[in-house]
């Protein structure tokens, strides 16, 4: 393998025409031969780039439309001949080196998002040739450059100015990015077709599911010191989600941080006001929302401020500096998460050098599209929780009605009960959280640590509300809510034994609403 290579010879064909005509340009001043194809072709013609048409060059013309035009052994011959070994045998059938390919492919993914795509339309949008010359351009990389990509153009003209050739290790990385860009390419066709009928019909759950990440960051451990960990993106990660954060402070991100700070996003992103959501392992130990973000944090810390000792903050609002220096002043924490950061208020945080403060502009979003799960050799996949009640909409099933005031606390304390582990309660009351518990094997037990967390906090339950993520299958979760003074639960419904459920409300003069629809989260 040579260390370095020249580039005597490019092939150019691409879909997405930005950038194309400055590095062919840039490598025309090279003394660079063109050759290219079809609207490619044209184009720099038109620049008055000197290009040769493949057509000229294979001797063969293009055909069907354009899906054939490079599949021809003077292309694929001139991208895998390896350079001093089959010299003799190219030369002998008029096949000239190509050491330079630059090619992206059909827009497949952008044709099939339209709502209105045909299967016609999907099929006729699926490249052939590209992805054949890329691979065999990677795979030759010890002789041949491959690009699939505008961005990457500057930095081989620039390459290409300053030696006399373009090193192994730069092929290589090319190479991986062409082995990557078509195995996307090819997942998205894979996922597009395994997801309809011929007939057109959609099939909700693909045949095959192919996801694809890259690596972000290798993280210091994971969950524990003794577990290596990675951190990996969507390609694409959708707006406002976390993924994409920016760290504006702080200590590099650990894996639990992430996996918190993920949990303390989607719940802020559940609410429409100024809202405030302290995380811990996971679940929500704090949660308010307010007429502004300070008062937001002081109710959402009020919760369980030995919880909130060392754990995630997420704000729904730009984080000022008001709020910023409370959070600074009263406790420790590890990341401060909101959708922007207002003038001064990082220079109230960098007194706390090791907080991570994360912005994730556009967000938060709403909990959308699907949830996975990993399990032992397999994969467990579903649509995001995103509905709060069944189809037939919140029912009061008691004879002590829902005021407004009620139906606005029992809104909120059901909203937060779908980001705490089950069995989950949550009690509250004027948009604040006074206890939760999560993660138990018994309602009744989340119910009593709930109880525990608002006793220790120096909070009263008389007058609040309570919310359960799945129904009570005895009536003894009701009578203990009566003892504190619950004055109104939101709960499924659905148990055999709702009757005698709903009988205990009426005993005790507990409103209840029931929402048809359960928020288990594992």
């Amino acid at each position: 393998m040579t260390n370095a290579s020249r580039v005597q010879r490019a092939l150019i064909s691409v879909s997405d025409k930005t950038g194309v005509i400055d590095l062919a340009r840039g490598l025309q001043a090279l003394d660079v031969e063109i050759l290219s194809t079809g609207g490619t072709a044209k184009l720099l013609a038109e620049q008055g780039i000197a290009v040769r048409d493949i057509a000229d060059y294979t001797g063969f013309p293009e055909m069907m439309d354009g899906r054939v035009k490079t599949l021809h052994p003077r292309v694929h011959g001139g991208l895998l001949g390896r350079r001093g070994q089959d010299d003799a045998v190219m030369a002998s059938h008029g096949i000239q080196p190509i050491d330079l390919l630059v090619v992206n492919l059909y827009p497949f993914e952008a044709t099939v998002a339209r709502a209105d795509c045909t299967l016609e339309e999907a099929i006729e949008n699926i490249d052939i040739g590209g992805p054949a010359m890329l691979r065999a351009a990677a795979k030759n990389y010890s002789g041949v450059a491959v690009l699939t990509a505008p961005d990457q153009y500057a930095d081989l003209l620039a390459a290409l100015n300053k030696s006399e050739g373009l090193s192994a290790a730069y092929r290589f990385d090319l190479a991986v990015e062409a082995f990557n860009h078509v195995a996307r390419y090819d997942a998205a066709i894979s996922n597009a077709l395994s997801a309809r009928s011929v007939t057109g019909e959609t099939i909700p759950y693909p045949r095959q599911l192919n996801r694809h990440w890259q690596k972000a960051a290798d993280l210091r451990y994971g969950e524990n010191p003794h577990q290596t960990a990675a951190f990996y993106q969507e390609l694409s990660p959708p707006a406002g989600s976390f993924a994409g954060f920016l760290q504006h402070q702080g200590k590099a991100l650990s894996y639990n941080n992430l996996a918190d700070a993920d949990a303390a996003w989607a719940c802020v992103g559940a609410f429409e006001g100024p809202a405030c959501v302290i995380v811990k392992h996971a679940n929500p130990c704090g949660v308010a929302v307010s007429k502004n973000l300070l008062t937001a944090y002081d109710r959402a810390y009020q919760t369980d401020p030995v919880s909130a000792f060392g754990g995630i903050i997420a704000l729904n609002r730009p984080l000022d500096v008001d709020t910023a220096r409370a959070i600074i002043d009263r406790q420790f924490v590890e990341v401060i998460l909101a959708p922007g950061i207002e003038p001064g208020a990082l220079a109230v945080t960098a007194a706390r050098a090791n907080v991570r403060v994360l912005e994730i502009a556009d967000g938060p979003r709403p909990a959308s599209g699907v949830r996975l799960q990993t399990i032992d050799g397999g994969l467990l996949v579903q649509d995001e929780d995103t509905t709060l009640v069944g189809a037939e909409g919140l029912r009061c099933v008691t004879e002590k009605a829902v005021d407004a005031d009620l139906h606005a606390d029992l809104e909120f304390v059901w909203r937060v009960a779908r980001y705490v582990k089950s069995n989950a309660i949550v009690y509250g009351r004027y948009g604040q959280t006074l206890g939760i518990g999560a993660g138990q094997m018994s309602r009744v037990d989340s119910a009593r640590i709930g109880l525990r967390k608002a006793e220790d906090a120096g909070l009263s339950l008389q007058g609040s509300v309570l919310a359960s993520d799945a129904f009570f299958p005895f009536r003894d979760g009701i009578d203990q809510a009566a003892s504190v003074g619950v004055s109104a639960i939101i709960q499924p419904g659905g148990s055999m034994r709702d009757e005698e459920v709903i009988a205990a409300a009426n005993e005790h003069g507990i409103a209840m609403l029931f929402t048809g629809q359960r928020h288990f989260r594992h």
